[in-house]
């Protein structure tokens, strides 16, 4: 695939993930102030915020993907983790928010939550459409590498545990119909709201730790330096791999190393081994910029006792 077709479906995923989020929090505004419940007004909040972090990404993924240039020689690709910081701040400004309204109606003596038939059809289509908005970014996240996608879809997939959640908060209140001396179930709806935030502050959590390594340049988890090392150390031309470097850059990365080769080689002999790891860290991490050094191994000196004075004596 090219970049631009990979492009424009990186951007697509994007775009619609923008159009959801704004269908879901519409819906869960109106039937949350009709009804007055918190839960259902904390997924508002929370696709709200949804909305804004979406519209990040997309801003992100059209970034991050443009070529280096005279004042950003390494690319634009730390677009991508800067979108996923920016994500866990909001999220983290969700949850502050939902708490806060739950101490305040687990404090207060009533609270009335009018449970209707809308609060559950918006809860489940809220629950049918992350499940399937998620899949959808993070199938494109691991097809492209995107750190922003990804961080996408993680966020969306927490939205169908915490409708999940508000759901069973609902149930909760409804029940107290039928069995009024349950009285600790009209705050069903406030405990719900209360998961959600936790739910969220643990996703929080989770993002913002990757985004900030990934800003910190922090090397890969998953054993690619390793393979790296024993793939290229299996070349007959290389002696020695090592000052292996990796360092993330949204959808690609940068890697340089040093490798030790016989110093009879010719420049051309040389150059091509070079190529050849080139294509072998490409095949580990693909999308890299491959920086090699090589240098020489066993190159006879000249004693020093032989060696002639700059005056030729």
């Amino acid at each position: 695939m090219s970049s631009t077709d990979a492009q424009k479906e990186k951007t697509a995923a994007a775009l619609s993930s923008v159009i959801a989020a704004i269908g879901l929090t519409t819906f869960k505004i109106i039937v949350g102030v009709l009804t007055n419940s918190l839960g259902i007004l904390a997924e508002a909040a929370h696709s709200g915020l949804d909305l804004a972090a979406a519209a990040m990404t997309f801003f992100a993924v059209r970034v991050a993907d443009k070529p280096a240039d005279k004042e950003h020689p390494f690319g634009h690709g730390k677009v991508e983790s800067i979108s996923a910081l920016f994500e866990t701040l909001l999220l983290l400004a969700t949850s502050a928010w939902i708490i806060y309204e739950a101490y305040h109606r687990l404090m207060a003596t009533e609270v009335h939550v009018e449970i209707s038939i809308w609060s559950f059809i918006v809860m489940g289509t809220s629950i049918v459409i992350d499940v399937t908005r998620s899949r959808m970014l993070m199938k494109a996240a691991k097809k492209h590498n995107s750190q922003a996608l990804e961080a996408d879809a993680l966020h969306f997939s927490t939205d169908v545990w915490s409708s999940s959640v508000v759901i069973l908060g609902l149930i909760g209140v409804w029940m107290l119909k039928w069995f009024p001396s349950l009285v600790w179930l009209e705050k069903a709806d406030a405990v719900a709201a209360l998961v959600v935030a936790v739910i969220v502050i643990f996703v929080s959590g989770e993002l913002g730790v990757r985004s900030i390594q990934s800003l910190l340049d922090a090397a890969p988890k998953n054993g690619e330096e390793k393979k790296i090392v024993e793939t290229v150390n299996a070349l007959k031309e290389v002696n020695d791999v090592h000052a292996v470097r990796i360092r993330p850059s949204g959808a690609g990365w940068f890697v340089d190393m040093h490798v030790t080769m016989n110093g009879n080689l010719t420049v051309a002999e040389s150059h091509a081994v070079t190529e050849k790891i080139e294509t072998i860290v490409s095949g580990i991490l693909p999308k890299s910029d491959v920086t090699v050094h090589v240098e020489p191994l066993d190159v006879p000196k000249e004693p020093k006792a032989k060696r002639k004075s700059p005056r030729g004596r």
